[in-house]
């Protein structure tokens, strides 16, 4: 059992600690984006090194007090909020947000916890190189947390996901003990994979503190192009054909619904669209090309190649910087049209590419069965993660329709199982997916994940109640 936060506890680790490090956690700490949870009460941490970090940790494992790590708060999965049980210590990196080097014949760059991922982002250009990894919220999501959900994003098709770009990683670990591994090292088989154990963990087995990251050559020329397709199979043969053409040059292949579409001139009206239609279903490509090739004409080849192939219908190919923009902030924008509009239900879930096309049709028709909902389905198709969410009829509000989330979510889970797939793609699985886990989760792997949570935090201390299934 773990205890709450008190009086002494709070005074003892203060005593401990430089001045101004432990507050009362204010609002913004205590929730997350969707206000689908809420963390009643926490003392907040704001440690400045990983010894204070090791400091705190070793502090919470010897009052049994309950550690829930915040990055930039932008998850989805309600892995940095906690709903009940005894108060915790929120332990927030923010202030651990420096580069500690960048070596270019390397291609590496060793990134704090707190550094968000426009700054990594910044620092790898401001270098001449390129750090892929790109979401929403990059403004925001800091590194540490990136790196403990495995964060996926636009560019995974080319350059992986997190754990992809991660090398090594520095972290504390639940007795308070500092893991140093931040090597910068390619080949490394000496034991067991800690880092790769730790990335994707959720902070449930340890503190990342720092990360060795790779970087990339930046692509000489961008070649985006927003496509009408044929449907979900015509997508998949065109992001073939593309990249046979291109010798693997595709970065980012996002299909994109026609309920997206017209969700955004319902919510979002000021968003341009670039044809004069709202086609079922379309596609938002780019190209990271080397020197030497013309973004127009290769695109203009893969056009004429699908339009042959009978794969789409029609094109626009960005012929500047500014129509690029303007493509990527129409699908960029998509999540917030749906958030004013309001799910019954949003699902990240991931299939095997060749099992999309039979997907969407058997959920579409399965969720019409329960209802007359309108399904905004879009996403990473380059790596079979797909955003299905499922909305109320036009005109009327979600509440209405409340009643019917866990309907909805169990008939598309269990199709998604029954397909081969995953229930979370790119967001973890948090508090929020616990059950799902339970449910759909291999037999040995969840009795895997629980004796590693056992030997690596025997208290309980870290992110409790995250991830491992009751």
């Amino acid at each position: 059992m773990l205890n709450p936060v008190d009086t002494a506890f709070a005074e003892a680790l203060a005593a401990a600690l430089p001045a101004g490090t432990l507050s009362p956690a204010e609002p913004g700490y205590l929730e997350e984006p969707r206000g689908k949870g809420v963390t009643p009460a926490a003392l907040l941490a704001r440690p400045r090194s990983v010894e204070q970090v090791a400091a705190i940790v070793r502090a919470c494992a010897a009052a049994r007090v309950g550690i829930v790590p915040w990055g930039g708060g932008t998850g989805l999965v309600l892995g940095q909020v906690l709903p009940e049980g005894p108060m915790p210590l929120i332990l927030s990196l923010e202030r651990m947000a420096a580069s500690r080097g960048i070596w270019p014949e390397e291609g590496l760059m060793i990134a704090e916890a707190g550094m968000t991922l426009a700054d990594v982002q910044a620092a790898a250009e401001a270098a001449g190189f390129l750090f892929p990894l790109s979401l929403a919220s990059e403004g925001t999501a800091r590194m540490g947390g990136v790196l403990a959900t495995n964060a996926g994003g636009t560019a995974v098709l080319r350059y992986g996901n997190a754990r992809a770009l991660c090398l090594g990683v520095e972290a504390v670990l639940a007795d308070g003990s500092i893991l140093h591994g931040l090597k910068r090292l390619r080949k490394d088989n000496t034991g067991y994979d800690v880092t790769d154990l730790l990335v994707g963990s959720e902070g449930t087995l340890g503190i990342l503190t720092a990360a060795t990251l790779r970087l990339f050559p930046r692509p000489a020329a961008l070649a985006t192009a927003f496509l009408e397709v044929t449907g979900p199979a015509g997508a998949l043969r065109l992001l073939a054909l593309a990249q046979e053409k291109t010798g693997g040059a595709v970065s980012t292949f996002e299909l994109i619904g026609g309920q997206g579409l017209r969700f955004l001139d319902e919510a979002l009206p000021e968003v341009r669209q670039p044809l004069a239609g709202r086609p079922e279903w379309s596609v938002l490509m780019e190209l990271g090309l080397p020197p030497g090739i013309d973004p127009e004409t290769v695109l203009g080849d893969i056009y004429e190649a699908a339009a042959t192939e009978g794969l789409v219908d029609d094109a626009v190919l960005a012929a500047s910087g500014a129509q690029r923009q303007m493509l990527w902030d129409l699908r960029e924008r998509i999540p917030e049209a749906n958030r004013r509009i309001g799910a019954v239900a949003s699902h990240d879930i991931s299939l095997p590419l060749s099992e999309i096309a039979a997907f969407l049709p058997r959920a579409d028709a399965t969720l019409r069965a329960l209802g007359p909902f309108r399904i905004n389905a879009f996403g990473h198709l380059g790596d079979g993660n797909l955003h299905y969410n499922v909305f109320p009829p036009q005109g009327e509000d979600r509440a209405t329709w409340a009643g019917h989330a866990p309907a909805v979510t169990r008939a598309v889970h269990d199709l998604v199982h029954e397909h081969g797939g995953s229930i979370s793609a790119e967001h973890g699985i948090g508090r929020l997916k616990t059950a799902e886990l339970a449910r759909y989760g291999d037999p040995a792997k969840l009795s895997a994940m629980r004796r590693i949570k056992q030997a690596l935090d025997p208290l309980g201390i870290l992110n409790p109640g995250a991830v491992i299934p009751p």
